[in-house]
């Protein structure tokens, strides 16, 4: 989606004088809005959130109620529709450039949490908030106008947070242009059925001396689908991140087999965890992965429909470790690796002794460290060290030169 920056103007009733409104500068220091001030705004005024152009299906959504306590931690603003279908909100003022990277895990973590709620749930922690007895959530949307059966409204709202199917919206004074990188980046956590926005809420100073806020919608994913997968009885599907495994269909597993792979994920598990807690990255827009039960994590880099990213994987069946660009075929994201031929030399030398091969059917950027044995402590703390080295330079060199592909791409 292409960003409108345009500022706004002021026609007075006679059109007779026009006027620019000033853009303010962020935070307390600019504008003087506090994120709790957001969330007021927010919570006061939820029509200035441009929620029928991010998904309709959420249009007409009521204030329910700010900082919703959760396990995870407290949602800014919690809003409803009249059919049961949540809305989370996360405000962020854009000062701080690691804030920007964590508030796609602090919004992730909320969602996840919600899956466990029921409307009871919701309920509950509503009238904690609010002060206010009984079914809280349902007397707020009566109030609002709308007429609402009761049971039929609970059991939507239960089955839709026990699906996941939310509508997140991140909302902030000045979003950057790295920060639009988290819709990709939640496109691949496929166990929601959720829609996310970004919404940029600029204030500008009027000659008069109010504020005015512009909201518009600067990205939005589609919805995310699970997908339902028939198999021949006494069969099971293969993960196709293990392994041992190419995501072919395999016999029933005896228990012995499943403590075994259980097992085996346990360990990837702690491995990918160990290496992302310790991992500190110089661009504080790298978007991070979750930890992974299989073999392999991912770095997004903000191409469209998250088609380019670079892989960081374990291979233990060679006691390997490595680092690749990776892109799926036909796509801008392997369009855009294409054009990075001419600047092989310089990557070659930024990366220090990677693969750089742009002569096969596709781009090869790559490094790999072959070690004794990855089940050894030592061996395991050098590879995961070798990766937090590797991710941190690929990232440098890779990143800005696929932003900049892709914008020539996009130019045409």
């Amino acid at each position: 989606m292409s960003r409108q920056h345009a500022t706004p103007l002021i026609i007075t009733a006679d059109g007779a004088s026009i006027s620019n409104a000033e853009p303010m500068g962020l935070g307390l220091g600019g504008h003087g809005m506090s994120e709790a001030d957001i969330q007021e705004l927010i919570h006061r005024h939820p029509r200035c959130l441009p929620i029928s152009e991010i998904d309709p299906m959420f249009s007409g959504a009521i204030a329910i109620c700010r900082e919703l306590g959760t396990s995870a931690g407290p949602i800014d603003n919690f809003l409803v529709t009249p059919s049961g279908l949540p809305v989370l909100v996360e405000c962020k003022l854009w000062r701080n450039p690691e804030g920007r990277r964590e508030v796609i895990g602090q919004i992730l973590d909320y969602s996840k949490e919600l899956t466990k709620w029921s409307s009871s749930d919701v309920q509950r922690e509503t009238s904690k908030r609010t002060g206010r007895k009984g079914n809280v959530v349902l007397d707020l949307i009566r109030e609002a106008g709308h007429e609402v059966d009761e049971i039929a409204f609970n059991d939507a709202l239960t089955f839709n947070l026990r699906r996941g199917r939310f509508l997140l919206l991140i909302v902030g004074d000045g979003i950057r242009e790295g920060v639009e990188a988290i819709a990709d980046y939640l496109q691949t956590h496929a166990g929601l059925h959720f829609t996310l926005g970004l919404v940029e809420m600029p204030v500008y100073s009027t000659p008069s001396g109010e504020r005015l806020v512009v909201p518009r919608v600067l990205a939005r994913t589609q919805t995310i689908l699970r997908t339902v997968i028939s198999i021949p009885e006494g069969m099971e599907v293969a993960e196709a991140e293990d392994d041992e495994s190419d995501g072919a269909y395999i016999p029933a597993e005896t228990p012995e087999r499943r403590e075994a792979r259980e097992r085996r994920r346990d360990i990837r598990f702690s491995f990918w965890t160990e290496f992302l807690d310790g991992l500190n990255l110089d661009d504080p827009e790298q978007m991070l992965p979750s930890p992974s039960l299989g073999g392999h994590v991912v770095f997004k880099l903000g191409a469209p429909g998250g088609s380019s990213w670079i892989t960081v994987y374990r291979d233990v069946r060679y006691n390997a470790v490595g680092v690749t660009l990776s892109s799926n075929a036909s796509s801008p994201g392997e369009r855009a690796s294409r054009l990075l031929s001419g600047q092989a030399q310089e990557i070659a030398e930024e990366l220090g002794g990677a693969t750089v091969d742009f002569s096969g059917d596709r781009p090869d950027i790559s490094q790999r460290l072959v070690l004794r044995d990855l089940a050894n402590p030592e061996d395991r703390q050098r590879a995961v060290g070798w990766l937090r080295e590797r991710i941190n330079a690929f990232v440098n060199c890779l990143r800005p030169r696929i932003r900049s592909a892709l914008s020539e791409i996009e130019r045409g």
